[in-house]
């Protein structure tokens, strides 16, 4: 839509601007911090980490999930995945351009985790989708692998709705968060190790400051041998040798004495390439998750 044209509520656009489908409030893109996307946890004063050793000093620091989040998504200390997402969303780069998000402003920052902080179970994937979390704000919003597992989430209990189409459409989820271990999205969905290090520490808090933690589902296996490094950190009790990831493997990770183990499950990426193949099925994923669902634990 160019400047002078209407959008679809009659308002003239600002130049540089795009409303929210939801609210109708115009935004650039990216969306600059605390100034009223939906489910923004940052405000104009939240730290920027733009090291590696920001992050480790920012995250250990951090006393609540809601702090964390903030911090995650203010993040500059990944320059690559920076600059790419922010190209993205300003619609520079010509082979990720959408013709069906071009009306729309993309939130283009690192996506915090999102769900509930009392939260027995945490999903974890690799990286937010360009068009997906890069766009919208929020892990697994607005593309088919969200429309997949939302509604995998929905029939286990987890979430009061089937879907998961932008920030601020009411979904909700009880006894499960959602995180990623890198924090924004990868060109060629590919991050470099020191890309994974350099978030490590946010994942690495998250799980610390999660005390109703029993379970881990591992989407793919970038995701799976994340989360053992940051196990390993812990000095939790992994078997030897390493378990290698499996759709449904299972292994109980001893967090020290008078812990209950942590079950680390995994479970294949609800990607299109999987869920169009049928190497990931609806019944396999409800087998992953209702095993956990609310009403098991």
């Amino acid at each position: 839509m160019d400047a002078e044209e209407n959008n679809r509520d009659g308002r003239a656009e600002a130049p540089g601007l795009k409303p929210h489908p939801l609210t109708g409030q115009f935004f650039p893109s990216p969306v600059v911090p605390g100034t009223g996307w939906p489910g923004d946890p940052a405000g104009t004063q939240t730290p920027v980490a733009r090291t590696a050793s920001d992050v480790e000093r920012l995250a250990a620091a951090a006393e609540s999930l809601a702090e964390l989040d903030a911090l995650v998504s203010v993040s500059r200390a990944n320059p690559r995945l920076t600059e790419w997402c922010e190209r993205i969303a300003r619609r520079e780069v010509a082979s990720m351009r959408r013709a069906s998000f071009a009306n729309e402003p993309y939130w283009g920052r690192p996506v915090p985790s999102f769900g509930d902080p009392q939260a027995k179970v945490l999903v974890v994937g690799l990286a937010p989708a360009a068009h997906g979390g890069n766009r919208t704000g929020r892990n697994f919003t607005g593309d088919r692998a969200a429309d997949f597992l939302v509604a995998a989430l929905y029939r286990a209990g987890f979430a009061n709705q089937p879907s998961s189409r932008c920030a601020g459409d009411g979904l909700a989820y009880t006894g499960l968060r959602m995180a990623a271990a890198v924090r924004q999205a990868p060109p060629a969905n590919k991050p470099t190790a020191q890309e994974f290090a350099t978030d490590a520490p946010w994942l690495r808090r998250e799980i610390e400051l999660m005390s109703q933690l029993e379970s881990v589902v591992a989407l793919g296996g970038l995701a799976w041998n994340a989360l053992w490094r940051i196990f390993r950190s812990f000095g939790w009790g992994l078997p030897a040798p390493k378990v290698k990831f499996a759709h449904e493997a299972k292994v109980d990770i001893l967090r020290g004495e008078g812990a209950a183990p942590l079950r680390l499950v995994g479970c294949y990426h609800p990607s299109q390439q999987n869920t169009f193949t049928g190497r990931l099925t609806e019944p396999m994923i409800d087998s992953v998750f209702s095993g956990l669902a609310p009403h098991n634990n």
